[in-house]
């Protein structure tokens, strides 16, 4: 154990936050403050100019300027001088891949302390910039000390950390509960009377396989409705699929959910649904939403993901093969339409969230992380 107070800083993605990745990243700068462990947050701004914001005694986000966004990477030279200015204030770097912005930052930087590289995806859908890219990726894991990954299965398969395992450690994303505002689900649940309520929340993107989910309607009978939270490129064509296949009172786009509005339909659910059918769903933290709601949940089997391991089949729900709209709605009835199995899977479901998956484990569990010395 180290005897004098750790400076840590999180490195990498964007501000303000809008994604998995930089949340966690946030996450882990706040939580660990609150502990009084010094932690700044070093990022990309979406808009604007350098600038520091404060967070509290032990704790400030570091925002570098941005030219441009190209292949999905903020483009901030900003971000190297900035680094390279500061990198000696640090005991460790906490470096949240995949970002090469972030990892040429820290190529550049001169550092030479502790690096640990959080691991939360592979690079899958740029494969022109992960050409490009990869000869850092390698750089950095060899510079790594330790590597997290959001789930053992995706530590374990992997197919860029197979050469690293010995220094491979798992730290599930944890979360704050959601907080049940029961006006809003009431609200809800009076919108749809009568109905069994199936939930799903994310962008209307391919990897999503939103579109299995509304042929899995077809399988469903009318005290049945299907809830697809979000926004993006698909929404016209995901409700033209809902037109034509004559689903339009079983199945609504309910568009962008505000925060304030979203523990409405948590709470108000029957059962949620994540219906991705690619690897590009590493983990899928509306699940452990939904489990902290006491939510049963339908996930699918990705080779290679974490979304099966974290929604445990037969305790916290169960996962079915990806693409198979059947099995997603015979799941959904096997689930809401026994009363006993219900409550195991719903009790399940809660436990497993706070066994796992809770904001306070994974900080109490990133701190020993930083602790531990070889």
């Amino acid at each position: 154990m180290k005897n004098k107070p750790l400076k840590i800083l999180q490195l990498g993605k964007f501000y303000p936050i809008r994604g998995g990745i930089e949340k966690v990243a946030y996450d882990l700068t706040v939580g660990l403050s609150e502990q009084h462990t010094d932690c700044d947050m070093m990022c990309a701004a979406i808009q604007g100019g350098n600038k520091i914001i404060p967070i509290n005694e032990h704790a400030r986000i570091i925002c570098c300027h941005t030219w441009m966004k190209a292949a999905a990477t903020m483009i901030s030279p900003a971000m190297v001088f900035m680094l390279r200015k500061m990198q000696r204030q640090y005991d460790i770097i906490h470096v949240h891949h995949p970002d090469p912005m972030a990892c040429l930052a820290l190529f550049l930087s001169g550092y030479k302390g502790r690096v640990i590289l959080h691991w939360h995806s592979d690079i899958l859908k740029q494969q022109f910039l992960l050409k490009l890219y990869k000869p850092l990726q390698q750089w950095l894991i060899r510079r790594a000390d330790l590597i997290i990954g959001t789930s053992p299965v995706y530590l374990a398969e992997s197919p860029f950390l197979q050469k690293v395992q010995e220094k491979t450690v798992c730290l599930p994303i944890g979360i704050a509960p959601v907080k049940q505002d029961l006006k809003k689900t009431e609200e809800i649940r009076e919108r749809y009377r009568g109905k069994k309520i199936v939930f799903s929340l994310g962008r209307l993107v391919p990897y999503k396989g939103y579109r299995y989910l509304i042929n899995a309607a077809k399988y469903l009978d009318e005290s049945y409705v299907i809830l697809i939270g979000g926004t993006g490129p698909l929404k016209d064509d995901l409700q033209k699929e809902i037109e034509e296949q004559n689903l339009s009172e079983k199945v609504f786009l309910a568009g962008r959910i505000s925060d304030e509005e979203l523990s409405g339909y948590y709470g108000a659910c029957d059962v949620f649904c994540l219906s991705s059918i690619q690897k590009t769903e590493a983990f899928g933290i509306v699940q452990i939403e939904a489990m902290s709601c006491g939510k049963p949940v339908i996930a699918t089997n990705i080779p290679h993901s974490g979304v099966a391991w974290v929604n445990a089949h037969g305790i916290s729900g169960l996962n079915v093969n990806p693409e198979d709209a059947h099995r997603l709605a015979e799941a959904i009835k096997a689930v809401t339409e026994d009363e006993a199995a219900y409550k195991r899977y719903s009790e399940g479901a809660a436990s497993r969230y706070r066994e796992l998956f809770t904001k306070e484990k994974m900080i109490s569990k990133c701190l020993n992380i930083y602790c531990y010395e070889k």
